[in-house]
């Protein structure tokens, strides 16, 4: 590889726009930022570079495009951005009123989904809903506001509205985050009053989406919840499993319309055309209004109004005869975009668009042309390059946002690419035909399922690979040096002898790491009794029996995929039984990835029926799943081959009644174990406080233990004298790092310590293991505890 493989042939370019557009977007960038003088400052440095530039009659047309945007960005833009900082509502929202505020639907509601449930619908309460506001009052005073609001409101009422909607929102005034043009957040607790009618093509296209939801119920869970997420973004059905293995595998991008999806569709279309031998102009006009009924139908997002408005240009320089305008075309969509709504210069959705589509267009075909050069195939090489070039420009915006990097995502997006685009124009069609002819639908929704199928599999597979994801540090200096790393592994390339001690390195890394994670040849340690799983802010237990590849389960963690992980390194493919020892979500997130290529027996649960919500969850996946939802009552004994449980709780039990939502009574409600294994007596107390503890002790329960689950995560609230009873060689604490609770606590860590246990933490020791030993229970770490929560 040499440096003209690396760095692109500039003078094949056309740059001229890009100056307008770097000025734009950084000039609103920095007056969102810091404030809007700082846009101003920066526009009027632009009006006087492109004077200097127009005096000295040097690219009289990129210094035209750079005074036409730079006098935007000192007059239009800084005063939008001025205004929003000053809008009333700001200041009213710091004292936190309440209010009543009529505004206008701007964009599709969002669903908040609560970490830690696999069926989004039910781990779904809240949506947050972006509206320009037409009229306010604050504590019953009128207030001059059209600003921008964010509104968080419950599903009930609000999760169906449409962009156009004009509704009657009440609810207490909060102050924005900042950054962007939203003046104020209102917390709203009612339903909508007032609602008024969307327009006709937005209706039409939510019963359009609505019947892709409907043919895509013939499908099995995974592929139905996947594919209106290829198509439209919509991913209000896909299980959240998916969704985090698509994240941890680099292929979130499949999931937010935008370029890709666009330039899929349009494909078609002129591909159709063209096999017709129609024109160039009745082409590019039949992909322009397929094109605007697809932005119509997806919803105005700001990467889709990017990638649609990217396509019309593009699509706008066919009719004329103008070909390689790429270039040209995403910098007059990136001046047009910002000048329009400036907020979009903060969108990293917007940014992750833009800069792939920039390493689209700079990198990938000199890169493709390098390795054809090289003797790979041009198919194959195209598929390779376009995904590394993705990653290239993309990998610190991700980082820094969400402080990780995905080490597969290049693969798996090679894996991934060709059958993006079938499954998205199959989706498209399967859409469009539907409502006219469900049977068409639906045979088109099957020829879509084995494309979801695999992606699901290429993600499932990147996501558990030993260290798919990096952790990094977030922010804004995570990004830079995510940049600068990038850049100077750019240009080291070019050099051969970089490039040797490189690829010696990579060698290096994948003889010593890569065999030590994958075969891992101490894990599990032979003979074990218990595992406590690292799953993050969360517990899960794996209590083995004699049977090989067979055990009970106890508490499933916050979210699905890190209990699942944990099982298939432990060999387990039959659960007889699933304990859940209260109904928090960091107990009972998991539950559904338990059920991913195992048998399961039945899921128990106590007497607790409190939050609601989570019990309707976990008796839904019961009943999906076919198994049996049985109640454990004090006094009840389980036994297994080499394992016995019997119950010694709860003898604190919240009401029945779904209202009862106090999180320590429902920790009080907990299920008390106590095990008999092979490596001795273990006491599994869920997250039983000060009452459940005290309870116990006063009834006189044998807490005695040689191994002692740390009720809720090491918290504060734990009884000495509960822990003394207990007495453990070993306490083991299920705890995530870098979690917002301070668990665990020293004063708890302390008490244990001064016990005599050996105290572990999942959060620096991983997965633990307890197996027998000569002198008692022995203790084994697997040594690779999980990250921050993401």
């Amino acid at each position: 590889m040499t440096e003209s493989d690396v760095v692109p042939a500039w003078r094949d370019q056309d740059f001229r726009l890009v100056p307008a557009a770097v000025a734009a977007w950084g000039g609103t960038l920095a007056g969102l930022r810091l404030g809007w003088w700082a846009a101003l400052v920066t526009g009027v440095v632009a009006v006087a570079l492109s004077a200097v530039l127009l005096v000295r009659g040097r690219r009289l047309g990129a210094a035209g495009a750079l005074l036409l945007l730079g006098l935007v960005v000192a007059g239009p833009g800084a005063l939008r951005i001025r205004a929003a900082e000053q809008d009333v509502l700001g200041a009213e929202a710091q004292h936190g009123p309440t209010a009543v505020l009529r505004v206008e639907v701007t964009e599709r509601p969002r669903p908040i989904h609560r970490a830690g449930y696999a069926d989004q619908q039910a781990g779904t309460r809240s949506v947050v809903v972006e509206a320009g506001v037409r009229s306010a009052t604050v504590d019953g005073h009128p207030a001059g506001s059209t600003g921008r609001v964010l509104l968080l409101a419950p599903t009930a009422g609000w999760a169906d509205l449409l962009p156009g909607q004009e509704v009657t929102a009440s609810g207490r005034l909060a102050p924005a985050r900042g950054g962007d043009l939203t003046a104020a957040v209102l917390y709203v607790r009612e339903a909508p009053a007032g609602v008024g009618e969307a327009p006709w093509w937005q209706r039409a296209a939510s019963a359009l989406r609505s019947g892709l939801h409907r043919l895509c119920a013939v499908l099995p869970e995974e592929p139905a919840g996947l594919l209106p997420g290829l198509v439209l973004g919509d991913t209000s059905a896909l299980p959240q499993q998916v969704e985090r293995e698509f994240k941890d595998s680099g292929l979130t991008h499949l999931m937010a319309v935008s370029g890709g999806n666009v330039a899929v569709i349009c494909g078609a279309v002129l591909l159709l055309f063209r096999l017709l031998r129609a024109g160039p102009r009745l082409s590019a006009f039949a992909a322009g209004s397929c094109l605007l009924g697809f932005l119509v139908l997806v919803g105005p997002a700001p990467s889709v109004l990017r990638a649609g408005l990217m396509g019309g240009v593009g699509l706008l320089a066919l009719a004329l005869g103008r070909r390689g305008s790429a270039l040209p075309a995403l910098a007059f969509a990136v001046c047009l975009l910002v000048a329009w709504d400036p907020a979009m210069a903060a969108d990293f959705g917007f940014a992750l668009s833009v800069l792939a589509t920039a390493g689209l267009v700079l990198l990938a075909p000199r890169w493709a042309d390098s390795l054809v050069r090289r003797g790979i195939p041009p198919g194959y090489a195209e598929g390779m390059a376009v995904p590394l070039a993705a990653f290239v420009v993309t990998a610190p915006v991700i980082a820094g946002m969400a402080g990780t990097v995905s080490l597969v995502s290049v693969v798996t997006n090679v894996l991934a690419a060709p059958v993006v685009a079938p499954v998205t124009v199959l989706g498209v069609l399967a859409t469009v035909v539907g409502p006219w002819w469900p049977g068409a639908g639906r045979l088109l929704v099957h020829l879509a399922d084995p494309e979801a199928r695999w992606l699901i599999t290429v993600a499932r597979h990147g996501a558990r690979a030993p260290g798919a994801v990096l952790d990094w540090p977030g922010g804004w200096w995570g990004g830079l040096c995510a940049a600068g790393l990038v850049v100077v592994a750019v240009f080291a390339l070019r050099f051969r002898r970089v490039r040797l001690l490189v690829a010696v390195a990579l060698v290096a890394v994948l003889l010593t790491v890569v065999p030590a994670r994958v075969l891992a040849p101490g894990w599990p340690p032979a003979g074990w009794a218990m595992v406590e799983c690292d799953v993050g802010q969360g517990d899960a237990l794996v209590l083995a029996t004699s049977e090989p590849g067979r055990a009970v389960v106890v508490d499933t963690g916050p979210e699905p995929g890190p209990v699942d992980e944990c099982l298939r390194r432990l060999g387990v493919d039959r659960v007889p039984l699933v304990v859940l020892s209260h109904l928090h979500a960091d107990h009972t997130g998991g539950l559904a990835s338990v059920f991913e290529g195992r048998a399961v027996g039945a899921i128990a649960v106590g007497p607790g029926r409190a939050p609601g919500w989570a019990w309707q969850q976990v008796s839904r996946e019961a009943g999906r799943r076919g198994v049996p939802l049985l109640e454990l009552s004090e006094g009840q004994r389980l036994s297994w081959p080499g394992l016995t449980l019997e119950v010694l709780g709860p003898r604190y039990v919240t009401a029945r009644s779904p209202a009862e939502q106090d999180g320590t009574m429902i920790n009080n409600s907990s299920v008390v174990l106590r095990a008999e294994t092979p490596a001795g007596r273990v006491l599994l107390p869920g997250d039983v406080e000060l009452a459940a503890q005290a309870d116990l002790l006063s009834d006189g329960a044998d807490l005695r233990a040689d191994v002692l689950k740390v009720p809720h995560h090491g918290s504060r609230f734990s009884l000495p004298g509960f822990l003394a009873a207990a007495a453990p060689r070993a306490a083991l604490v299920s705890v995530g790092a870098g979690n917002s609770y301070g668990h665990p606590s020293q004063s708890t860590m302390d008490v244990l310590k001064s016990l005599g246990a050996l105290v572990t933490r999942t959060d620096v020791d991983g997965d633990t293991a307890v197996l027998p030993g000569e002198a008692g229970p022995a203790i084994a770490r697997r040594g690779e505890p999980r990250g921050p929560p993401r």
